[in-house]
């Protein structure tokens, strides 16, 4: 096997084992990945486009947004990154991270260049990254329960009101 593809394998993530410890499903995972793939190109570009301007909160907001480009291909595609040699542990690692905690830190990131400089560039690009966090934070939730659980809940709760009721009314008639 070459080196090139100890290379590929290494840069492609074990999707198969990290999903029985999330409970997502592989297309909802898939989903989060391109969101997060998308979200970089957009920090990328608002964020050089907004480093072309004289206002130093700009050009701050601007180098951040970029840098958050490139936390979100490292993490999310680091066969983007291959010719780094630190992708893959990073990529590695920010994939044993629970949603939630993907969640936070992709909101964060987001977050932070719009409150340093609020302008409709900063907003528009990172509007796809702070996305990205809202699917992982969704999945962190967890899978909606079934009709049928929800049904019995609410008979069994119905029935305790009515006993209560009924409770109520024979301690007024005594």
């Amino acid at each position: 096997m070459s080196s090139q593809d100890e290379q590929f394998q290494a840069a492609a993530p074990d999707l198969a084992a990290s999903s029985a410890d999330d409970g997502m499903t592989w297309w909802y995972r898939w989903l989060c990945r391109i969101a997060g793939v998308i979200g970089g190109m957009s920090c990328a570009f608002a964020g050089l486009w907004n480093c072309v301007t004289i206002n130093p909160l700009n050009i701050a907001a601007g180098v951040w947004m970029m840098l958050n480009a490139f936390v979100l291909f490292l993490c999310e595609a680091p066969f983007c990154c291959q010719f780094i040699e630190f992708a893959n542990a990073v990529s590695a690692r920010a994939d044993k991270l629970r949603p939630w905690q993907k969640a936070a830190f992709y909101c964060g990131m987001a977050v932070f260049p719009v409150m340093l400089s609020l302008t409709l560039t900063t907003l528009f690009g990172n509007a796809i990254a702070f996305a990205t966090g809202v699917l992982y934070g969704l999945s962190a939730l967890g899978k909606k329960g079934d009709a049928i659980s929800y049904a019995r809940i609410h008979q069994q709760q119905k029935q305790m009101d009515e006993e209560k009721l009924t409770g109520a009314l024979e301690g007024q008639a005594l």
